[in-house]
This record gives C-alpha cells, structure tokens and sequence, in this order.
C-alpha cells in the first residue's frame, strides 16, 4: 500500500470585526487599523490514497506457459522413452532371430557335407552347385523383392504394406508379416536339402541358403540402418550402404512414383545416378 498527498481544498476565513462598544479615542490610530485588517487561514486536507500492488494473479499468463512448457517436456520424453522401449525390443528379436539362422545354417552346411563325405567321396559337383546356387538365390532375391513391391504390395497387398509408410505404434507393424512369407520357402528348402543326397537337394540347399542370407541382411540394412528400428553399428559406415539407405529413404517420399522399389540395388537405378556423387 502506498501513500500520496492530494491537496482537496484551500478555504480563507476572515476574521469577523471586533464588535465591542470600544470608544476609538482609547486606540491611538495605528492600533485602530490592525484591528481591523483581515487575516488569511489557509487549510489544507490530505487524502490518502491506496494504491493497488501486483498480485500472484497477474503473472497468470506466464505460469500458464511455464505449465504448458513443463507438460509438452513430459510428453516428449515419455515418446522417447517408448520408443527407445521399442528399439530394445525389436533389437533383441533381430539378435535372437539372426543368431538362430546363423547357427542353424552353420550347423546345416557342416553335418550335410560331413554326412556325405563319410564314404571317402567328396562330391565336388553338388557342393559348388549348394554355393553357386546360395549367392544366385540371394541376388535373385533383390529382383524378386524388386517386382513384389511393385506389383504386389503397393497394389493388391497395400492394406498390410500401408503400415510401413505410417507412423510406426509399437515394436512391429503388418507388414513384418512379409519377413515370415518369405521364410516359409527358405525353410522348406533347407529342410529337403539337409535330409536328401544329390544334385536336387544340393541345389535346394543352396537356394534355401541363399533367401536365409538376403533376409538377414535386408533386416540389417533395412529394418537397423534405414528405418533405425535397432542399432547396426559399423554397418552405418559402408560408403554404398548409406547409399542404399538414401535412395530408400527417398522411395518413402512418394516422389517419383515410388521408384526405387528395390534395396540394394536402389543406388543404381536411372534416376538416382546423382547418388553416384554422393
């Protein structure tokens, strides 16, 4: 509370004249004036005056923003700690997952040809036919993912592919459903080529070697390096795997009717030629 001073009025007040019977003749004449002169009374009144001081109450603008602030803080960092949840999770599938292929495959390949070779013949055919027929099946597998995201899953099978171009809600999504689809071959394949002898087999062997190795590095390259739904490590270093990420990372813009619709040899496509520079 504060205090002013306001002056309100200023009244004068003459003096009434001396009205005793006094003869004049008992005054000398100097005295006789001064008795008669009017005097002024000056009167001054003070108000005072509250004045109003800021309250808690005006500062509510500012403590509504630093409450909207404090809440938008919360919600970022529990989005990150769900997703950082998430990237655990799928992390941990993808390490289960491919050190269960890995082993298996490693396992397959020793016991088949140990298996064969027990009678002191080496068949030299059947095992260049399993290795050639492994890198072929995994080359030819870019082509086939190639024409199955064009044709397939951005046509008939979108409703499943759909989730992989929206925002992601969780560790999974539909379209990881694909990854099983193309595994149920894989495993066939091995499985008539492990427990088979001859060229055939061999060759089904090979093939079955072949998907098991593209699938486990399409889910390194695409699923960790592009989409970053787990770590990869050095992986993120190779000059033509960044490569591979951008042109990926360009087909998720829409741009150029969806072109690439392969991965790894996204890069050499004819639009992405400038890529080559990169």
């Amino acid at each position: 509370m504060a205090a002013r001073l306001s002056p309100i009025a200023v009244t004068l007040k003459p003096l009434t004249r001396l009205n005793h019977p006094i003869s004049a003749a008992v005054f000398p004449p100097s005295l006789r004036f001064n008795g008669f002169r009017r005097r002024k009374i000056l009167t001054v009144c003070f108000v005072v005056e509250e004045r109003k001081q800021s309250s808690p109450m005006d500062d509510k603008p500012e403590s509504t923003t630093s409450s909207s602030e404090i809440l938008m803080t919360s919600r970022l960092l529990k989005k990150a700690e769900k997703k950082k949840s998430e990237r655990f999770t799928y992390l941990i599938a993808a390490v289960m997952s491919s050190f269960g292929v890995t082993s298996m495959a490693i396992m397959a390949v020793y016991y088949r040809f140990s298996w064969q070779m027990k009678g002191g013949e080496v068949p030299l055919s059947e095992m260049f036919g399993t290795f050639a027929l492994s890198v072929g099946a995994a080359v030819g597998m870019e082509f086939w993912a190639r024409w199955a995201h064009r044709a397939l899953w951005h046509d008939s099978l979108w409703n499943m592919h759909e989730s992989h171009h929206k925002p992601r809600e969780g560790a999974f999504e539909l379209n990881d459903v694909f990854a099983i689809i193309n595994a149920v071959p894989a495993i066939g394949l091995l499985y008539y080529g492990f427990f088979n002898k001859g060229l055939v087999p061999g060759l089904c062997f090979g093939a079955g070697l072949g998907i098991t190795v593209f699938g486990m590095a399409y889910m390194f390259v695409h699923d960790g390096l592009v989409h970053k739904r787990f770590p990869v490590g050095p992986i993120a270093n190779v000059p033509y795997l960044r490569k591979v990420a951008a042109a990926h990372q360009l087909h998720h813009t829409d741009k150029f009717k969806g072109v690439p619709y392969g991965l790894f040899l996204g890069p050499k496509a004819r639009i992405y030629n400038t890529f080559s520079k990169i």
